[in-house]
């Protein structure tokens, strides 16, 4: 009896951390990146939010503003958003390949450019340019983009070590009795 009630623990701890952890691209979900920028004298934060269900997956792909993207970036001490791209409503976008993040393309003038390169600034990047006279840029620094885990997946994972352990210690209790 206790063999069939350990398996069968087991086998739900099992599917619930498969359910919590597979991926699941065809649903769409609100994903955030934070990212941060790396100077030779600082470093600044900043976070992106988008919803994925506008991707398809194939090629090239941007994502903008009027796909609910959300930028915020703390820089010199002031708070920016997407609202201060210089081209907000078409700007700032997400690039994406093959359904792979590529960067963000930001742009706030007299400030910095976050991007590939000033010269395209269709297709986002992990380059920081610094900005002076509205039209000098400087590369000043490198952008790195970290995912933050959706919290069912942390969730899913915590509940399965929580019944692993509780798993191991009734075990060890009959084995002990």
């Amino acid at each position: 009896m206790t063999l069939g009630k350990n398996l069968s623990l087991a086998t739900i701890a099992t599917a619930i951390s498969v359910a919590a952890i597979a991926s699941k691209p065809a649903q769409a979900a609100i994903v955030n990146y934070n990212f941060t920028v790396d100077t030779s004298s600082a470093q600044y934060l900043g976070s992106v939010e988008y919803d994925d269900s506008f991707l398809t997956g194939l090629g090239l792909e941007t994502l903008g503003v009027e796909n609910g993207l959300k930028v915020t970036f703390n820089y010199l001490g002031n708070n920016y958003t997407e609202a201060d791209d210089v081209d907000f409503d078409s700007f700032p976008i997400l690039t994406f390949d093959a359904g792979k993040f590529q960067g963000l393309s930001y742009f706030v003038a007299d400030q910095f450019l976050i991007g590939s390169d000033p010269s395209t600034p269709e297709i986002g990047g992990n380059n920081f340019y610094t900005i002076s006279n509205s039209v000098d840029t400087t590369l000043a620094g490198t952008v790195t983009y970290t995912k933050v885990p959706e919290p069912f997946a942390i969730g899913g994972t915590a509940i399965a070590t929580t019944l692993g352990l509780w798993m191991k210690r009734k075990k060890k209790a009959a084995l002990a009795g």
